[in-house]
């Protein structure tokens, strides 16, 4: 089998989606998440996508302080590939959500490609019981929420980026998200190969349908032809399926307790690990083999873990 045909596994092991009420196997503080990363590579993640949360409430901090405990442990204890988000929180100004991505310079880091709505208020309607009192209004005020990512804030995050040699996790929710990382491409701010996440089923996105999962395959496909690698993350319950669907269709996948806290339908995944080898058993299930973190360095073209400010 040749390094192309791996599958490339992520794990994004946190969040800022998911409150601390939702599940007691959520990670929050920096021992949880090192251990949820740690784990979630042991069983088959090349790369782990991470957030950070205050350890006493579970709130989303983007603080470059609140990564350093956990990224130094990660890295000394795996050799998973860190990738930190600039997406943070819906409700983080995007100079915000950059730094710890610009003081760490990853090899990899997340980026929206878009301004949208980002509806989480129907968890609600699963979860009415809260431990700290910031959860609550944080979900019911994504009713009013528009999660920017203007032109000039991705400009921003490039230029500033970019001279680190970070490559990006190009989080794209709808078809014009594409047509947005096209664009930069052609004024040169971003450079091929392109690692395109497609994202289904959050409220304000896409959908969840296959024709959906097809339609932004078909799409990503005229735009940029040999010169990206196609992954997909399906939120909630669509998380397995839509890992097998784009699996079978040569994709790679992406699970974690950020993108959905279930392992079946009525049960709590009890780790991200187990996520990760849910998904595992489905890949190898259809003959394909699950790329080890150097082999998905080599895939993506990533700088290496020795070019890191840790």
């Amino acid at each position: 089998m040749t390094l192309q045909n791996k599958v490339i596994i992520t794990c994004a092991v946190t969040g800022a989606i998911h409150t601390p009420s939702m599940s007691p196997y959520l990670p929050v503080t920096p021992e949880e998440i090192t251990d949820a990363a740690v784990e979630a590579c042991e069983a088959g993640a090349a790369i782990v996508h991470l957030h950070a949360r205050d350890p006493q409430t579970g709130k989303p901090d983007q603080r470059p302080e609140a990564f350093t405990p956990f990224l130094k442990s990660i890295k000394q204890r795996s050799p998973a590939i860190l990738n930190l988000t600039t997406g943070g929180s819906p409700y983080m100004a995007v100079q915000e959500r950059m730094q710890p991505a610009k003081l760490f310079k990853p090899e990899i880091a997340s980026m929206n490609m878009g301004t949208m709505n980002f509806g989480l208020f129907p968890m609600l309607n699963r979860f009415n019981e809260f431990k700290h009192e910031w959860e609550r209004p944080y979900l019911e005020g994504s009713k009013e929420l528009i999660f920017r990512n203007t032109y000039g804030d991705l400009e921003t995050v490039f230029k500033e980026l970019g001279p680190n040699n970070t490559r990006y996790e190009f989080e794209c929710y709808d078809t014009a998200h594409l047509y947005n990382v096209a664009h930069f491409a052609e004024r040169g701010l971003i450079k091929a190969p392109f690692f395109i996440q497609t994202v289904f089923g959050i409220l304000g996105g896409i959908g969840a349908h296959p024709d959906d999962v097809m339609h932004m395959k078909r799409t990503a496909d005229r735009l940029f032809g040999g010169e990206y690698h196609w992954s997909v993350l399906g939120a909630g319950a669509s998380q397995m399926k839509i890992a097998a669907m784009a699996a079978s269709m040569g994709g790679h996948v992406r699970v974690g307790l950020e993108d959905s806290l279930w392992l079946g339908k009525g049960k709590l995944a009890k780790s991200n690990a187990e996520q990760v080898r849910k998904v595992r058993q489905i890949l190898e299930g259809l003959g394909l083999e699950v790329a080890t973190p150097d082999e998905a360095r080599e895939i993506l073209q990533l700088k290496g873990a020795d070019q890191v400010a840790l």
